[in-house]
């Protein structure tokens, strides 16, 4: 199967070296030049952890038409905030249908990337899944090198027509297949979300020990204490209710981790201390980082405008964006992800 990886970041670097290691012939696509020029001479990722080895790619380029020539399946692994120049490059470029799969999708990520690529392609028609989260709990540990820490199961997927998330799953290298489930609608991956939920806020209230240039800390264990954690299910009630009124309601993010991860508790913060998985995540060094960059615009923005359209206060969702907006001095509604057409979830 000819795949091709869009994104060498963390999570793009994991899935092509895993997808690598099953026989898969990958192209690596990044678009800055500079984070692949070591791999774009020796096209290996050395990967650590629980995939272990030297795997080699087919092909490491910045060219957008070269990494979607003859694509069977496209994997999207980009921060959200590509998705919009993304579905306009493949658009402008591709010359085949196949299947194009944002992982994850983050919130609306399939409706924004199906918005803009028909603006530009109506030639040849793409599926156009999203994941709910990104498969790998995994770190870039060099401009070649990752540590795949741990692998989540039953990851939701979804397309626009929830009959066909079956045969999107069937459609992907069988590495792959064995930690997808089909969601019941779209709105289970969009507002299933809980990146959203865990990256933004904790950040923001640690931004003091964040920015602290003598000191780190653990970003889960140490900076989600019980009184951030009470404050952040406050903010998963408001997204649970926004998937109630969408007829289609998502788990809580505590219980999204004690089924992703095998875990137990009563508590969000006694999940996440349990999490061995988290155990080592260090903090970003500084707030100039995507839990905050990408979950703010295209997580919690889009979250609280369709919330409103449905009626909600959306109270907390509200203050964190409020919160992140003033402390990055961007005014992250106007930037953020906004949704022209809500056909299929209202």
């Amino acid at each position: 199967m000819k795949v091709s990886v869009l994104g060498a970041g963390n999570s793009g670097l994991a899935m092509a070296a895993h997808l690598s290691r099953e026989g898969c012939r990958v192209t690596l696509w990044n678009r800055s030049r500079k984070t692949i020029e070591s791999l774009l001479k020796s096209k290996r990722i050395v990967s650590e952890g629980i995939i272990e080895g030297v795997f080699e790619v087919d092909l490491v380029t910045d060219d957008i038409q070269e990494a979607v020539q003859d694509p069977d399946l496209i994997l999207i692994t980009t921060p959200a905030n590509a998705h919009r120049e993304l579905a306009q490059l493949i658009a402008e470029n591709i010359k085949k249908s196949t299947v194009i799969v944002l992982n994850p999708g983050r919130t609306f990520g399939a409706l924004e990337f199906r918005e803009v690529y028909a603006r530009f392609n109506q030639k040849y028609e793409q599926v156009i899944a999203e994941t709910q989260t990104i498969v790998y709990t995994c770190r870039k540990t060099g401009p070649d090198s990752v540590n795949v820490i741990a692998l989540k199961a039953d990851v939701l997927l979804s397309t626009f027509k929830a009959g066909q998330n079956s045969t999107v799953i069937r459609k992907l290298p069988l590495s792959l297949q064995q930690f997808f489930i089909p969601a019941k609608s779209m709105v289970q991956t969009s507002i299933g979300n809980v990146g959203m939920i865990l990256h933004s806020a904790p950040l923001l209230l640690n931004a003091g020990w964040t920015e602290n240039e003598y000191r780190t800390y653990k970003y889960y264990y140490d900076g989600i204490t019980p009184s951030i954690s009470r404050l952040i299910e406050k903010l998963d009630q408001e997204r649970l209710a926004v998937s109630r009124h969408l007829g289609s309601e998502v788990e809580r993010t505590k219980d999204w981790l004690k089924r992703s991860y095998g875990l137990d508790g009563e508590t969000l913060f006694e999940v996440i201390q349990k999490n061995e998985a988290y155990k080592n995540i260090e903090a970003p060094g500084d707030l100039e980082h995507r839990y905050i960059l990408e979950d703010v615009p295209y997580g919690l923005v889009p979250l609280e405008a369709i919330g409103k359209k449905l009626g909600l206060e959306m109270k907390t969702t509200s203050l964190i964006i409020d919160l992140a907006s003033s402390i990055m001095e961007i005014d992250f509604r106007k930037t953020g992800r906004r949704i022209q057409n809500y056909d299929g979830l209202l």
